[in-house]
Order: structure tokens, then C-alpha cells, then sequence
């Protein structure tokens, strides 16, 4: 039987009791309500059409940052297939400079990206303006990018800190 959904559970911190924060039917969710400068982590439960519910996933753990100057706004859309998929990410002014770091599941691994700076530690990697698209006014935007593999089979995806799933 397939997935018919998807229930995300967060905890702030790295201890302490997660909760439940949402559903969804597709690969991708929008976490809200995060605060900047903090560190969350994330695990998801899937569900067949005869509700029986998966093991838990592995925990992702994310760290919000600032995101620069104002009080611009983050879309991400996740275009995915089985085998990996491209995160194309729009940043909305105003922003004076901005960046944001993020840590993509296990076994995932980003293979290229564009109109940014990305550099990685780890499972960590952090997107930051580049001298032509880091100063936004109101009204503005500027569309950054990457693609990632991941396992065959695998549907996890990663949670962009700061940004809205469309």
C-alpha cells in the first residue's frame, strides 16, 4: 500500500518532547513559528490508506538564522523524482543581505546549485547572497537554487529555515 500522508513532529532543542506540528500529503511542508537563532529538530511518520503509521524517521536537525537585515520573506518549491530532486528557493525584499542554513537528510547530497554562495560543513549547508543579489528592496526578489540526490525510494526532503513550502 503507498503513502497516503505525512505527520511532522518538531521539538526545539535537543532535548525535551517533540509535537506533532502538522500533516501533509505531498513531499514537502512549511514549518512556521520558528524563531531566528535556534535550533529545532525534525522527524516525520508516515501513514497508508489503512492508517498504519511507519516507524519514525530519522531526526533532522536545522538552525534558524537572522536572515540579514528587514523583513523580507523565503518561498521554496521542491521539484522531486525518486532519486533526488532541485529546491528552487525565491528571497523577497526588503533585505539588506541574507543567508540561511539548513542540513539536508541522511544520505542526501547536494550536486550543484546556482545564484548564491553555498558553502557546506558536514550535512550543513548555508546559502548566502552573492554581491549582486544581497541588498532588496520592498518589492524585489531574487530566485537561488540547488539540485541533491538522495537513496532511491527515499522521500524525505529538507527544510529550509525561513522559507515557506509553495
Amino acid at each position: 500500500v503507498g503513502v497516503a500522508g505525512y505527520t511532522i513532529f518538531r521539538r526545539q532543542g535537543t532535548t525535551g518532547t517533540f509535537t506533532n506540528v502538522g500533516t501533509t500529503t505531498g513531499t514537502s511542508f512549511a514549518a512556521t513559528g520558528l524563531t531566528a537563532s535556534t535550533q529545532y529538530e525534525f522527524y516525520v511518520v508516515a501513514r497508508d490508506a489503512a492508517n498504519n503509521n511507519s516507524p519514525q524517521s530519522n531526526t533532522v536537525s536545522v538552525t534558524t538564522t537572522g536572515g540579514g537585515t528587514g523583513t523580507g520573506t523565503c518561498t521554496v518549491h521542491f521539484d522531486a523524482w525518486n532519486n533526488g530532486y532541485v529546491a528552487q528557493i525565491t528571497v523577497n525584499g526588503p533585505r539588506s543581505g541574507w543567508s540561511f542554513t539548513f542540513a539536508l537528510p541522511s544520505g542526501h547530497a547536494m550536486t550543484g546549485g546556482w545564484n548564491a554562495q553555498f558553502t557546506t560543513s558536514g550535512s550543513n549547508i548555508t546559502a548566502s547572497n552573492q554581491s549582486h543579489n544581497g541588498n532588496l528592496s520592498a518589492g524585489q526578489s531574487t530566485g537561488i537554487g540547488f539540485q541533491a540526490t538522495r537513496p532511491n525510494g527515499n522521500t524525505q526532503l529538507p527544510t529550509i529555515p525561513g522559507c515557506t513550502v509553495v
